[in-house]
């Protein structure tokens, strides 16, 4: 079926308190995959998002837009080791 990926994503913008992390979460329920959203402290949303590696990507590419009512200014991504232990995707507080 491919291989599974896991990326560590830092969504840069106006992406706090416009639901984007609700918004990741229902496009990666939508790719079957499992991961995590949550803000960080410096205001960026920090994303990790584990499956196979085409959804991965799709997600990727995703968060560049994000929902209308975000700015994203920067996405930097980081490959790490896919835990294989999850299951869904979260958001956390």
């Amino acid at each position: 079926m491919g291989s599974t990926a896991r990326k560590h994503a830092v969504v840069t913008g106006t992406v706090q308190g416009v639901g984007f992390r609700w918004w990741t979460a229902c496009k990666a329920d939508g790719l079957a995959l499992a991961g995590y959203a949550r803000n960080c402290f410096d205001g960026t949303v920090e994303v990790e998002a584990e499956g196979p590696a085409p959804a991965v990507d799709a997600l990727l590419v995703m968060l560049r837009s994000g929902p209308t009512s975000a700015t994203v200014t920067d996405v930097s991504v980081r490959d790490v080791p896919p835990h294989g232990d999850e299951e869904g995707f979260r958001i956390l507080h």
